[in-house]
């Protein structure tokens, strides 16, 4: 019943084993597994659809859907709350433990060594050379330490100007903050070479507009859910680093 729970479920099950997924996990704009699980029935959370499918287990996520899942328990309904990972050790366990759960351990192992894999492929930047970084959502919210957002922009090569700030997990930052932080990269939601996001017109700001920002549009698919995709996203934030890193000794 949860956006990021279906996308571990639809990479650890077989199609026969799950009855159904939520509809969100269908839309290719903010899902990761959308062609997978639009061969499945969809659902939208609510306790009567779910128990017509007559489920061994409902895998819920800890803040969403809360009065469905208080319904299925009182229901006698086997329900699993998964909480949600603040960095890439606790996804990686997440995963595991799922698995093991579900029995299919083989699968878990299979989908933990290829995210193993691609991370040891990123290539590592000196602290000291490591530009500075600041995610810029709608509204003026940023993410600061405590977060997996914050673990992804370290693994990446960057520095995370929000957690510097003393930002705890998600908040608001003004504008004269981010300015006066003088961040090499900013970061929003978008696909790339797509400028139609509510974040990208606030660069249009004069405490902005003449700062040289590098851009970098981030799907927010890729880092909305502890799973495979925060890979990408890590990897697409790796050469964003390095490009500011090579411009930097070009100067």
């Amino acid at each position: 019943m949860n956006l990021c729970t279906d996308e571990l479920a639809v990479r650890l099950l077989d199609p026969a084993r799950l009855l159904s997924v939520t509809w969100l996990s269908q839309d290719a704009r903010i899902s990761n597994v959308a062609a997978q699980a639009r061969r499945m029935p969809p659902n939208r959370g609510f306790a009567e659809e779910i128990v017509g499918f007559r489920p061994d287990l409902v895998i819920a996520g800890r803040y969403t859907t809360r009065m469905t899942v208080a319904l299925l328990q009182r229901s006698g309904v086997p329900v699993l709350d998964l909480d949600v990972p603040v960095d890439v050790a606790g996804m990686e366990k997440q995963i595991g433990d799922l698995s093991i759960l579900l029995g299919e351990e083989v699968r878990g192992q299979k989908l933990l060594s290829g995210i193993e894999r691609r991370l040891a492929a990123i290539p590592q930047i000196p602290d000291k050379e490591k530009p500075g970084a600041i995610v810029l959502k709608p509204n003026g919210f940023t993410v600061g330490r405590g977060s997996l957002v914050d673990d992804i922009l370290t693994r990446a090569g960057l520095r995370n100007l929000a957690a510097e700030q003393g930002l705890e997990r998600y908040g608001q930052v003004p504008l004269e903050i981010i300015a006066d932080a003088r961040p090499d990269i900013l970061i929003v939601d978008g696909e790339p070479g797509d400028g139609r996001t509510l974040a990208f017109e606030i660069l249009n700001h004069p405490l902005l507009k003449h700062l040289p920002l590098h851009i970098v549009r981030l799907p927010s698919r890729l880092w909305t859910c502890a799973g495979p995709g925060v890979v990408d996203a890590i990897a697409l934030l790796s050469r964003a680093a390095i490009d500011v890193r090579k411009e930097r000794r070009g100067s």
